[in-house]
């Protein structure tokens, strides 16, 4: 499970021209979700996210406060999109993980995250639409956090069977 961080001073998304959500300061995130990620990707993502620093304390000293410490807004944003592979010039999503099974752990997210921070201050695109993101980036500060690979052998076995499969359709496969 993959994030892309974002402090922003304001983030809304939009679908055509209705909107969907909008903060206010706080964290917009880019969440990616890949083939092999679990429950315990979703724990370690969210852990990370409220504990992370990004903020400044009263002092102005940087790096010093978490989105929980200033009590600031969350929007999240579902984006098979981080979990490419370049064939050539043209991007390859086989690593992301597909439909509803994706939309369950995305779900479980966002309600993880609601417990282990505050519900009313969690905001959310919509999943698989095609969707406006607009970001004021405040820094700008973006940071990337990545759940650890825990089954490593499990991963290696799923890239076997892909290029296992590429070579059968006559496909190439990105190492």
């Amino acid at each position: 499970m993959k994030a892309i961080v974002q402090r922003v001073t304001a983030a809304k998304v939009t679908v055509g021209d209705e909107l969907v959500s909008s903060i206010g300061r706080g964290l917009c995130v880019l969440v990616g979700i890949t083939h092999s990620d679990t429950e315990k990707d979703v724990e370690y993502l969210v852990r990370k996210l409220v504990a992370l620093r990004l903020f400044e304390d009263t002092a102005g000293k940087r790096w010093q406060k978490s989105i929980k410490d200033e009590q600031l807004e969350i929007l999240c944003v579902s984006q098979f999109t981080l979990y490419h592979r370049l064939k050539g010039n043209k991007p390859d999503f086989h690593l992301a993980m597909q439909g509803d099974t994706a939309q369950n752990l995305y779900n479980s997210f966002l309600k993880r995250l609601e417990k282990d921070y505050d519900a009313t201050k969690i905001k959310d695109g919509k999943f698989g639409a095609y969707m406006q993101v607009h970001i004021q980036n405040d820094g700008p500060v973006t940071i990337e956090l990545e759940s650890p690979i825990e089954d490593a052998k499990a991963n290696k076995q799923f890239q076997t069977k892909l290029k296992s499969s590429a070579a059968e359709n006559n496909t190439e496969v990105d190492k």
